[in-house]
């Protein structure tokens, strides 16, 4: 049908709610809007659905994710998984707990238990929760990072990670197949209680959550002797990090914990924030406020759904506070496990680092250092899940620390998904412990460059929305994948890997390998001089996006050299 046929169909058939009919009846003379909302329908990809909340074919709604759900379940049943079960967890945006109660009872009319939590959860948590409960999968409700209107639905599998093949393929095709609201089951929440199929948790996962936190944290010792010195400013925006991260500092013995008031509850309107993204600094500014006054050593905010970490850190000698990006929080946190548990004899045999393809090259070096695997992977923490779960059904190597450029990382096998709050905890334990040495967090970092080399990481996005933007997308990458340019700025391209067709090309020799990766939309240029660069769409906004990294002979030499890059990558 065309979008008009479709529109007028939700006008009036009786399945569609009377407030839906409203919605839609205040937009009858916007054509534009109107071929917006229904001109396809919201796709599910291979993590599941994020949308723009509203009425409409594409946008997050109740009709929506029951669709994707009923998907989610025929998969379930034919897999025979329906008695494991299926966790479900969701954050503070506009209609999470709505969306969830209506996937859970989907499932529960296709005769599939569920456990969804009594309140909003970290989207870690509910990756741990999986595999407690031994279910087949688990749904979160979260946007994570997006701004306001967004809300989303992930879906996991049984090992605690976001899908991945071959299950994210069967999946998404499933979803397709319910191409009718008629095909979608759902029953009363009453009813299926009465059946035993609808379970409330809570708190004894919280706890069971809260005791693998901590098992991660190296030197205790260390904690008890700086807490009280340690000054933290920290917060959640509005999402789910606020009870989990100032319960897991508390129980650690920090003191002197600073919750930035205003930021501190709940709220999906997210009304001090336009943008509630711990990368962007108008996100701190609060935050930054209430460190200048208590005079802070480290500053922390999560994101919504707690699985992103955004660090400022003061620097004594100047007395500004300085942003870190997820390169060097992450690679503070590495550096730190892999010293001192190999100074303290407790790395595992066969230890790996897995880092995403665009994170810092210095994970590289820092890995080399201790003699520890690196593993790369496409973009994308499931990617990094999948090898935890690789390594233990291969027994080849132990997986000690992962880490993706976008502020996520994870210490510990527990989940299979980043978690803001073991980052918040470790990043806190690492300050404690260079504090103790009259050190604080930027001249640790100023260390690592030292060592290791002025690697220096940027990112740069183009929004372009609608029909029109999504062909523009494509274009701009059909173009970059059949003319890939000789050079950038002052550096010669040596190579391309196209993970798409699975082909790394030597510019220099001709010569042609396999990437040995999934097959992706992304583009990889090897660079001179140790530089790099990526382009690839967003998976879950409509963004085309450009990575770039370089390793200087300074910090001024390094940022030097990535501004010549990015302005090179953005006029290819």
């Amino acid at each position: 049908m065309e979008y008009r046929e479709i529109y007028n169909q939700w006008c009036t058939d009786p399945y569609f709610d009377a407030e839906t009919k409203a919605e839609l009846a205040q937009i009858r003379g916007d054509e534009e809007e109107i071929e917006d909302r229904f001109y396809r329908q919201l796709e599910f990809g291979t993590g599941g659905l994020r949308g723009v909340i509203g009425a409409g074919t594409n946008r997050m709604n109740i009709y929506t994710v029951r669709q994707a759900t009923q998907g989610l379940a025929n998969y379930i049943i034919s897999r025979g998984g329906q008695e494991k079960g299926v966790a479900i967890a969701y954050d503070s945006r506009i209609m999470s707990p709505e969306f969830a109660r209506e996937a859970a009872l989907c499932l529960n009319a296709n005769g599939i238990r569920t456990y969804l939590f009594e309140s909003l959860r970290p989207t870690p948590e509910l990756s741990f929760a999986v595999r407690k409960l031994a279910c087949i999968a688990g749904i979160v409700i979260t946007a994570s990072h997006n701004p306001r209107e967004y809300n989303g639905y992930k879906v996991y599998w049984e090992d605690g990670a976001q899908i991945t093949p071959p299950h994210d393929k069967n999946i998404l095709a499933e979803v397709a197949k319910v191409t009718s609201f008629s095909q979608v089951k759902t029953m009363e929440e009453t009813a299926a209680k009465d059946a035993g199929l609808f379970w409330i948790i809570g708190g004894e996962v919280d706890d069971a959550y809260m005791e693998e936190l901590k098992k991660q944290s190296i030197h205790p010792e260390v904690i008890r002797e700086m807490a009280k010195d340690i000054r933290i400013v920290y917060t959640p925006l509005h999402g789910t990090g606020n009870l989990p991260v100032r319960r897991v500092l508390k129980e650690l013995g920090f003191g002197q914990v600073h919750v930035v008031k205003e930021q501190e509850l709940p709220d999906g309107t997210f009304p001090t924030v336009a943008y509630p993204n711990p990368e962007s600094p108008k996100a701190f500014e609060l935050a930054l406020n209430l460190a200048k006054k208590i005079d802070a050593d480290i500053v922390l905010a999560t994101d919504p759904d707690a699985d992103r970490l955004g660090v400022y850190c003061k620097d004594t000698k100047s007395g500004e506070y300085v942003s870190f990006t997820g390169n060097m929080s992450g690679m503070l946190i590495a550096d730190y496990i892999l010293r001192e548990r190999t100074v303290a004899g407790t790395m595992p045999e066969n230890p790996a680092l897995v880092e995403t393809i665009v994170t810092t090259d210095m994970a590289k070096a820092v890995a080399a250092a201790y003699g520890v695997k690196l593993i790369e992977v496409l973009t994308g923490f499931k990617y990094i899940g999948e090898q935890m779960k690789l390594f233990e059904e291969q027994q080849t190597y132990h997986y000690v620390f992962g880490l993706e450029e976008s502020y996520g990382c994870l210490a510990g096998t527990y989940a299979r998904d980043k978690d803001a709050c073991v980052a918040v905890m470790m990043l806190c334990e690492v300050a404690s412990w260079y504090k103790k040495q009259g050190k604080t967090l930027w001249d640790a970092m100023t260390e690592l460059y030292e060592k290791y080399g002025y690697y220096k990481e940027g990112l740069e996005t183009k929004t372009l929305k609608g029909i029109d933007g999504a062909a523009q997308i494509q274009e701009l990458m059909r173009e970059a994948r059949e003319n890939p340019p000789k050079r950038l700025g002052d550096f010669e391209v040596l190579a391309v890997r196209d993970y798409r067709e699975d082909t790394r090309r030597d510019l220099r020799t001709g010569e042609v390998t396999e990437t040995g990766l999934p097959s992706s939309n992304v583009l990889y240029y090897e660079l001179s001089d140790n530089a790099w660069c990526c382009i690839r769409p967003s998976g879950t906004e409509p963004k085309i996006k450009y990575y770039f990294g370089v390793k200087g002979n300074s910090l001024s030499d390094a940022e030097e050299k990535l501004e010549g890059l990015k302005r090179a990558l953005l006029e290819a």
